[in-house]
């Protein structure tokens, strides 16, 4: 095991400044005044070759690749001096002290404290070569954001597992993995009368499968502390001294790449069920019906999402770019009557294949797979949705050519600017030293199985602009790594219908906002599981029609179809939500356009706003859409009453009691009703509503 404990000589570089440890050397980085880059490398080497980073200060392996996706910035040099017991760097900003032994890492904002190391053992790779970053921590900070996660908003005292994983019917309270890879967290430390508390981002630049310990464990030898744990690659950490969650959030979406801004279509309700795609045949006049349908009721629609049906072939083996003729005789002409219906087809599309995929063996003879680890001439086999299967390489320029092609002739092509990326977290690839092209560097899938997600989305991305010129592509997408808000909008996966999913499936909207993707919602009424009941639906969408992706879909193992009418009781107070949501589109276009320039979430929490209101520290279910609108929804099955605490500083007016105001700071119990959609609206704030809903 090498462990870290004091620093022994110095060097600078033109970019930085190089701490030799007694087990590895630890690179100091500005990148900005208040981005500062700790990197250390137990091989005492910093290649760089990132298909994540969207600004640098240095040359890199990728920037061909990444082109125009990555901006060079000059990094900023800090005065280096030494003393007997450490190495300082003073910034503009921030100055950073290396004490040598022990050795310990602070950070100071002024003369505030704001990050430090736990002392004698900060960084360590033990006997199976994992990596381990130790932090200092108070007890009562709070941890927000690492993607998407389950459970409630702060995470302090939680284990959290990194890893991409297919977590169909997933428990949104308790399941530890779920579909995206993110790194990245805001850690608050709470203010006092002498001081205001202090938010800082933490980005690790590292893809291999990781834990987050944030607080669970202790040890009476060493201060309280979190730390991070990963299975390879370098302890590489980008710590965003900014002080508030926005200027957080907006550094980290400047060092990752900016939010796509999806084309207004995107904001509108998107109609999907696995059903219409899986009928013997004659799909495609289902839909088309389905869309009749939905129009004869007063409901605007502007997508529908194509599930995977569409590509069966024998013994409904499902093989991407094909199509069933059966289902769908004719997908041109199809997809030409859902354009001019108003409902563009998002067509399902995946990255792995079936062994019995009739085009397997010309993609084989093009070298397009991940490799097996011990025959590297063969693709690596591993599981797939209805046998063994194996993936795509995308890390590989001959595969991204020829997936852009195909994806071109057989999905864009026949007629949408629309692409919904799925099952993309090459969970089946099981073996981790399968071998990945890496841009012709090679690599393992270890290192870079979340990647494959962006990269599959970029190449959606642009293969829509380069059909289209005049198009703003809509890509959607399950699952993702740093950087994936550059190319699509995400949903938090196969969620199953309950009413805790309806709950807890909002922090983790909000947690994916604070992690750089303001574009995130959940699928209407659950996808897997029974239909949902009457209030269950109702109350959903109530809720949902506030998240950026409104999108009613499902797979009911009951084989009913979760459509806005399925209740007749409840139908006019769907529709009438739905409507609501319309009427809201210039707010939620308007908040796409500032997402887009600095990250900001669309739905955020209380916390993202009111940094300095404790009582919101905690608050995982109320939220804001923007600046300036509480949303309060009816999360409680038979619920009469809604209680909720507005922040200080402000009063709030409650848009369904014609405007009365009550003051911040306290805790109001409203009176609430199946019609209730508790909102209210910040002093000083703008709600802005359309007049003529779009049919």
């Amino acid at each position: 095991m090498e462990i870290c404990k004091k620093a022994i000589g110095m060097e600078q570089t033109g970019i930085g400044t190089i701490i030799h440890l007694d087990e590895a050397d630890l690179y100091l980085i500005y990148v900005t005044d208040r981005i500062i880059r700790m990197r250390v490398s137990f091989e005492r080497t910093f290649p760089e070759a990132s298909y994540v980073l969207a600004m640098t200060a240095w040359e890199d392996r990728l920037d061909d690749f990444m082109g125009k996706d990555r901006t060079r910035v000059q990094a900023k040099m800090p005065k280096v001096t030494e003393s007997d017991t450490a190495y300082e760097l003073c910034g503009d900003a921030i100055r950073v002290v290396v004490e040598k032994d022990p050795l310990c890492i602070r950070m100071y904002d002024g003369a505030r404290e704001i990050y430090a190391t736990i002392p004698g053992a900060p960084f360590q790779k033990d006997s199976n070569n994992r990596l381990i970053h130790y932090s200092r921590m108070n007890e009562d900070d709070c941890f927000y954001g690492f993607g998407e996660r389950t459970g409630k908003l702060n995470k302090n005292y939680e284990f959290i597992r990194e890893r991409a994983t297919d977590s169909w019917a997933y428990d949104a309270e308790k399941c530890n993995s779920m579909y995206k890879h993110i790194p990245f967290y805001i850690s608050l430390r709470r203010g006092d009368q002498a001081q205001p508390s202090y938010a800082m981002g933490m980005f690790y630049h590292n893809l291999y499968e990781s834990v987050f310990n944030m607080g669970g464990e202790k040890s009476n030898y060493w201060p309280r502390y979190s730390y991070f744990q990963t299975d390879g690659g370098d302890l590489d950490l980008f710590l965003l001294c900014e002080g508030t969650i926005p200027a957080v959030v907006d550094d980290y979406t400047a060092l990752t790449g900016r939010p796509a801004l999806l084309p207004k279509r995107a904001l509108g309700y998107q109609g999907s069920s696995m059903y219409y795609s899986e009928l013997e045949k004659d799909c495609d006049q289902a839909l088309l019906g389905f869309i009749d349908q939905v129009h004869e009721k007063g409901i605007p629609i502007d997508g529908f999402h194509l599930s995977s049906g569409y590509t069966t072939q024998e013994n409904n083996k499902r093989c991407v770019f094909t199509w069933n003729n059966e289902r769908f005789p004719d997908p041109k002409g199809f997809f030409a009557q859902m354009n001019q219906k108003g409902a563009q087809t998002v067509p399902n599309v995946k990255p792995s294949i079936l062994l019995v995929h009739p085009m397997k063996e010309e993609f084989e003879a093009q070298g397009l797979f991940v490799k097996d680890s011990k025959n590297p001439d063969q693709p690596s086999v591993g599981g797939w949705w209805g046998g063994a299967g194996i993936a795509f390489d995308f890390t590989n320029p001959k595969t991204r050519a020829v997936w852009k092609k195909l994806l071109t002739e057989t999905v864009i092509d026949i007629g949408t600017d629309s692409v919904w990326d799925d099952n993309c977290e090459y969970d089946g690839v099981w073996d981790k030293d399968a071998r990945c092209d890496y841009d012709g560097l090679g690599g393992t899938i270890a290192g870079l199985k979340p990647i494959m997600c962006n990269i599959m989305n970029r190449l959606a991305y642009e293969a829509v602009r380069e059909h289209n010129g005049k198009a703003r592509p809509y890509v959607v997408c399950r699952s993702g790594a740093p950087g994936v808000q550059k190319y699509a909008q995400n949903w938090v996966g196969d969620n199953f219908t309950s009413w805790k999913s309806l709950r807890f499936n909002i922090a983790s909207i909000l947690g994916m906002g604070l992690s750089g993707q303001p574009n995130e919602g959940a699928d209407i009424g659950g996808f897997a599981g029974p239909a949902p009941s009457e209030e269950l639906f109702l109350r959903w969408v109530q809720h949902g029609i506030f998240q950026p992706r409104f999108s009613i879909h499902s797979a009911s193992s009951d084989n009913t179809v979760t459509e806005p009418w399925m209740y007749h009781r409840q139908a006019e107070r769907i529709k009438e939500a739905i409507l609501l949501r319309y009427r809201m589109i210039p707010l939620f276009y308007a908040l796409e356009e500032e997402a887009h320039r600095c990250g900001a979430p669309i739905m955020r929490p209380l916390v993202y706003e009111f940094q300095e209101d404790p009582k919101v520290y905690e608050e995982s279910e109320t939220f804001l859409l923007g600046k300036y609108l509480l949303v309060a929804n009816v999360l409680e099955e038979g619920a009469s009453e809604r209680r909720v605490y507005l922040p200080k500083g402000y009063l709030w007016y409650a848009l369904d009691e014609a405007y009365t105001a009550y003051p911040g700071g306290r805790e109001i119990c409203l009176k609430v009703d199946e019609d209730s959609i508790p909102r209210f609206l910040r002093e000083g704030g703008i709600y802005p509503e359309a007049i003529n809903q779009p049919m």
